[in-house]
């Protein structure tokens, strides 16, 4: 049988990209189809850049493994390429006595999670590492950091390419359909559109995880999970960066909740929060600004309002609502949707970007055999 390509991605992100890359490491030919004009515009663009340690994530699910193999994977990937980044470590803080069980439920989560190199800190060990910082007590996770996620991208893209695959932008997924011999009839738009087969595809669009498997001939539509955009914004720091490290408050509800980093380029940036929308609406309302600095000043107790700025804001492709248990990635094969060849991925939001190289080892793996 005559293939166009062995494997089609829907998705110049991270995780797309990323999955192109593990396929081609394979051996197979790999075009991957982005609908925006470069790749890595919408998700992978608008988060902090932040490598997790693998801290939080529920026993044995693909989070808690894949956050700590990629991440494993990903600083050595950034020193073959030279893409920059900063070990900085993390400090999950507990700002007063009540605190202190939570993150103490965050080390021994850690610890099953197979993290390395945790400290547990009182308050003045914290403080020394940090001056600025109000600590009753902390963990420090020195395997966290923050990294040039457009440089990464850029590099898995070359390595796709270098193996002889492609990258093609503008070129939006209109649908694909399966064939009798097993392959993929594949439409794609824009001005460079084209009709193509496949022998194997996989879906990593982010956001539009949902309306792409809708686009899929006889993809169930009950096996569709439903969609929930949760927004948060960041505000900026003019002037001097207080912290090295990053800072972590215990988590909220459904996220990691409003942190603080030093980016590469050594300001501080506080976020994201959480508010679930219902449009892909990226504006930073101004007027946030003392809602952040009274959240920040529990850590951060010499914060001034004026300081800070709006920044920018991100959507998370979350698959709960408020109130809902927060669930696992999903990765859905033939066992869910009954399709071969088609490996489906939806809710991949953080720490998807830590765990991309994982999660496309992950999807290649489930596709070896197809």
């Amino acid at each position: 049988m005559s293939f166009d390509f062995d494997a089609v991605v829907v998705g110049a992100g991270a995780v797309g990209l990323a999955c192109g890359r593990a396929l081609s490491r394979r051996g197979l030919s790999v075009l991957v189809l982005e609908a925006q004009p470069h790749i890595g515009q919408g998700v992978s663009s608008r988060n902090s850049e932040v490598v997790h340690g693998g801290l939080y994530y529920p026993t044995g699910s693909l989070k808690a493994r894949f956050c700590v193999q990629g991440r494993r994977t990903l600083y050595a990937f950034l020193d073959s390429h030279k893409v920059d980044y900063r070990k900085c470590g993390k400090l999950v803080v507990a700002t007063e006595e009540g605190e202190v069980s939570r993150i103490e439920a965050i080390f021994n989560q850690a610890v099953t999670n197979e993290v390395e190199n945790l400290e547990h800190l009182t308050g003045a060990q914290a403080r020394a590492l940090e001056p600025a910082l109000n600590a009753h007590a902390a963990i420090l996770s020195p395997e966290s950091g923050v990294f040039d996620s457009h440089g990464y991208m850029l590099a898995l893209q070359g390595e796709i390419e270098d193996a002889g695959g492609s990258v093609v932008v503008s070129t939006p997924f209109e649908r694909a359909e399966p064939l009798p011999d097993g392959s993929f009839r594949v439409t794609a738009g824009g001005e460079g559109g084209a009709v193509l087969t496949t022998r194997l595809l996989v879906t990593a669009p982010g956001l539009q995880a949902q309306a792409v498997a809708a686009r899929i001939d006889g993809y169930p539509a009950n096996d569709i999970p439903a969609r929930h955009l949760g927004k948060g914004v960041y505000f900026r720091l003019t002037g001097a960066a207080p912290f090295d490290r990053l800072i972590y408050p215990p988590p909220i509800a459904g996220a990691l909740g409003t942190h603080y980093r030093r980016d590469l380029g050594g300001q501080g940036v506080f976020g994201p929060d959480l508010v679930y929308v219902e449009t892909e609406d990226y504006s930073v309302d101004p007027a946030k600004r003392d809602e952040f600095a009274r959240y920040i000043r529990r850590f951060w107790p010499g914060v001034e309002t004026e300081r800070l700025t709006p920044d920018y804001a991100g959507i998370r492709p979350k698959l709960h609502g408020p109130g809902e248990p927060q669930p696992d990635f999903q990765l859905w094969g033939r066992d869910v949707h009954g399709l071969d060849g088609l490996v489906a991925l939806f809710g991949i939001e953080s720490p998807g970007l830590t765990s991309s190289l994982a999660i496309g080892e992950a999807v290649a793996g489930m596709l070896a055999h197809d």
